[in-house]
């Protein structure tokens, strides 16, 4: 089955900029749905970035209003990785972030239809 494996989190301080890295294996992940989701402690997973295929080599993003402008998610099919580029951090996006797949092309948010998950990398943004 289909294996995430996240890196590049760590601690930083406000302000600052950190890039993650998702590694994936064991399926054709092109037409699937990936996406970048966090929980701080005490709180729900919630959704951050996801980027979908559109067709031929388009690949459509979207983000939580919360990373809007801040995050950008990015993918290399040829390479099964996907990133999320995080700048200008603020202590309130410290959790830890989770890779996660979905087989279907709709952009979808809720981290309760995603099939397959990564162990997560934790990030924390100092003030």
């Amino acid at each position: 089955q289909v294996q995430l494996v996240e890196s590049g989190g760590g601690l930083v301080q406000a302000g600052g900029s950190l890039r993650l890295s998702c590694a994936a294996s064991g399926g054709t992940l092109s037409r699937y749905v990936m996406g970048w989701f966090r929980q701080a402690p005490g709180k729900e997973r919630e959704f951050a970035a996801a980027t979908t295929w559109a067709g031929g080599s388009i690949y459509d993003a979207y983000y939580a209003d919360s990373v809007k402008g801040r995050f950008t998610i990015s993918r290399d099919d040829a390479k099964n990785m996907v990133y999320l580029q995080m700048n200008r951090l603020k202590p309130e996006d410290t959790a830890v972030y989770y890779c996660a797949a979905l087989n279907t092309r709709d952009p979808i948010r809720d981290p309760k239809h995603f099939d397959y998950w990564g162990q997560g990398t934790r990030v924390i943004v100092s003030s």
